[in-house]
């Protein structure tokens, strides 16, 4: 629902989200009330201790003070729990419980110190037990108070104040057009500035400078435009998000006509053709996830990685390997030693060189396929999440092939880098002068499956027979004129849900108005919806059927926001510029759609069964179109399906299911997939 507006200004909050943290603290209260009635019931006329008095005093006005603030509890939790997420009209009295609520702070405040001063004093001559009672009683309201403070410092929104003025008296109440103007861009430079200084504080711990202030105030112009035009609070999204998984696992339950239509009959080229990008995809995959290094190494194996690893920071690295960057104790290097198979002679040049816009990186070269392999690393720090982040578009222009492409900024960035690096430092023109023979192939995870499919289309003119393998790349990466240039060298590998492959700006904005789509027209109240979906993603079970208003409605009238979800809207979003026919119709559309690179195989979970000390999952690998991956899924393995072990175990489980397929990869598949490396 609408954020909370309380003391003149809007809350991160919602009046329906008091129902948990109230019905908790009510637990408390009530258990902290009977105790003390209990203790003033057994010590009753046994106050005649130095002190005891004071004592009395003390658990009398306690056990009225408590009595007060359960009895408003109470009725908090009552109100908050009335209407759904966007009718908040059943509880238009809880500003004023809260206020209440908020005004028996201040003598729980000084009860407390008066009860810490009892405690403290040295003539106070009662019983050990009553003292430890008033001890823990003081030392409950302090933390109370405390933690009170927290989730107000937590649910405080600073541009609540502006925010407050721009939904209530919007920008059509005697405004001229230069003042509406002036106030909505005051608006929106405050959010720049508070989103801004957020990224600044997270990113504390790295050197900044010119480069990062400039994609400071880039992302936060990002995240200013997404979030600006929802006036949603942080359990709103939850319960979007548990409603939406919900209903897409009732809609996949239902039988329905397969979305990817493709021939897979074993006699057919297409068939063979997928079989052997498997393979070689199974084997490049080992170059992605090792240039991770040993974060990767270690959490693959983390019993015995560390032994090996310290093993190998005692050997000398030979004087001709080209490294720069710090690998201190030759971890990230022996790592990539172990999991590669390779030797030391088998690498051209090594990067572990981080800013943003720079990525780590190698050059080997793999005897086994005859190629010249260039390795690029995915995310794993501050700088490659700001590289990520910088999604603006860029253009991109190839000569006698193709004009005005659209790229992701970011990556675009950090491959021009890498691109330098091996023309303009002669890497390639080395590498190639030691094995001429060989082909080149690029490969990377993540973030550097992005970083290595713009890198080979920079190449591509020098390199014509290269070939990309992009493991789960990001989304929102090429414009379709480039997207469809690309298929011509680059493989994509996109295992089930992975919420990476489906990331883009206009799927981001369709996911938001689904889910004030969903939110806004579901007849449950937000506690109901939190609960059970907790339950669902936890225990499982069937799907609940909450009732929405969307249900029985036709398609036509489908198209058009309901009147909650305008309620939910501050202003119009870009998302809703297709729905609505009378504004913002004809102006372009705010993020243009990029999509992956090159032919995608999509590799999809068909069966999961659990043992005591491990799983058996079959999968099935089929070329797939951009199209598949319009929408953002919601599922527990959105995250753990981008995993590069995850992705790699899919891999070698397909390679396994090859007729002669596996090769030395055989005793792999036996061992249950679980890749170890020596």
């Amino acid at each position: 629902m609408p954020g909370l507006v309380v003391f003149g200004r809007r809350w991160a909050i919602g009046s329906d989200d008091f129902v948990l943290p109230g019905t908790f603290e009510l637990f408390l209260r009530l258990l902290w009330w009977l105790g003390i009635v209990v203790l003033y019931a057994v010590h009753k006329g046994q106050f005649s201790c130095p002190g005891g008095a004071l004592l009395h005093s003390y658990l009398l006005v306690l056990l009225a003070l408590l009595a007060a603030i359960i009895c408003t509890l109470c009725a908090l939790v009552y109100v908050s729990m009335q209407g759904t997420i966007s009718n908040p009209g059943p509880r238009k009295s809880l500003p004023k419980l809260l206020y209440t609520r908020l005004l028996l702070y201040l003598p729980e405040f000084i009860w407390a110190v008066v009860g810490a001063v009892w405690v403290s004093d040295s003539s106070v001559r009662c019983e050990s037990t009553v003292i430890n009672v008033i001890l823990g009683t003081v030392i409950a309201s302090w933390v109370i108070i405390v933690f009170t403070i927290i989730g107000v410092l937590i649910v405080f929104d600073p541009l609540g104040g502006k925010k407050t003025f721009y939904l209530t008296d919007g920008l059509d109440r005697n405004l001229e057009s230069s003042q509406s103007g002036q106030l909505l861009y005051n608006v929106k430079n405050t959010a720049t500035r508070v989103w801004e200084k957020r990224i600044r504080l997270m990113c504390c711990c790295i050197v900044q400078d010119d480069d990062h202030r400039v994609a400071f105030t880039s992302i936060a112009e990002l995240f200013r435009a997404y979030f600006s035009d929802t006036d949603l609070v942080p359990s709103d999204i939850a319960a979007g998000l548990i409603l939406l998984h919900q209903e897409q696992d009732k809609m996949e339950s239902c039988p329905k006509e397969p979305e990817e239509v493709l021939c897979h009959s074993p006699s057919s080229l297409v068939a063979d053709d997928l079989d052997i990008e498997l393979e070689n995809a199974a084997h490049y995959m080992l170059f992605a996830a090792a240039a991770y290094g040993w974060p990767y190494y270690i959490y693959t194996n983390p019993f015995t990685a560390l032994c090996k690893l310290n093993g190998d920071c005692c050997r000398s690295r030979p004087e001709d390997c080209d490294i720069t960057g710090s690998d201190r104790r030759n971890f990230h290097f022996g790592s990539i030693l172990r999991i590669t198979g390779l030797q030391y002679r088998d690498f051209i040049h090594i990067s572990f060189h981080n800013k943003i816009y720079e990525i780590p990186f190698f050059v080997a070269l793999d005897h086994k396929k005859e190629a010249i392999v260039v390795a690029v690393r995915g995310t794993l720090s501050f700088e490659d999440i700001l590289t990520d982040l910088s999604a603006d578009c860029e253009d991109l222009t190839l000569e006698d092939v193709l004009e005005n492409g659209f790229v992701h900024k970011g990556i675009t960035q950090a491959a021009n880098y890498i691109y330098q690096k091996l023309i303009n430092d002669g890497i390639l023109n080395q590498a190639f002068t030691i094995a001429p023979e060989y082909k080149l192939v690029i490969v990377g995870h993540s973030l550097g499956g992005g970083t290595a499919s713009v890198l080979a289309i920079m190449l591509r003119n020098s390199f014509p027979t290269l070939k990309c393998y992009a493991f789960s790349p990001p989304g929102g990466l090429l414009s379709k004129a480039l997207a469809e240039y690309s298929k011509r060298f680059i493989i994509s590998i996109i295992l089930g849900k992975d919420l990476v492959a489906r990331l883009s700006m206009p799927n981001m904005e369709d996911l938001k108005r689904r889910i004030v789509r969903i939110v806004a027209n579901c007849n449950r109240p937000k506690y109901q919806i939190l609960l059970r979906g907790c339950w669902y993603e936890v225990f499982g079970g069937d799907p609940d059927n909450f009732p929405t208003e969307l249900d029985g409605r036709n398609d036509d009238a489908l198209t058009q926001p309901l009147l909650a979800e305008e309620s939910l809207m501050v202003h119009r979003s870009p998302s809703y510029n297709a729905l609505d026919g009378e504004s913002h119709l004809n102006s372009p559309p705010q993020y243009p759609h990029l999509y992956l690179p090159g032919r995608i195989i999509h590799i999809v979970e068909e069966s999961s069964s659990r043992r005591l000390c491990s799983s058996d999952i079959k999968y099935s690998a089929n070329w797939s179109n951009e199209t598949v991956f319009s929408s953002i899924l919601i599922s527990p393995k959105m995250i753990t399906d981008h995993m590069p072990d995850v992705v790699l175990n899919a891999l070698n489980s397909l390679v396994c299911s090859i007729p002669g397929g596996g090769g030395g990869s055989r005793v792999k598949c036996c061992l249950g997939l679980h890749v170890q490396y020596s």
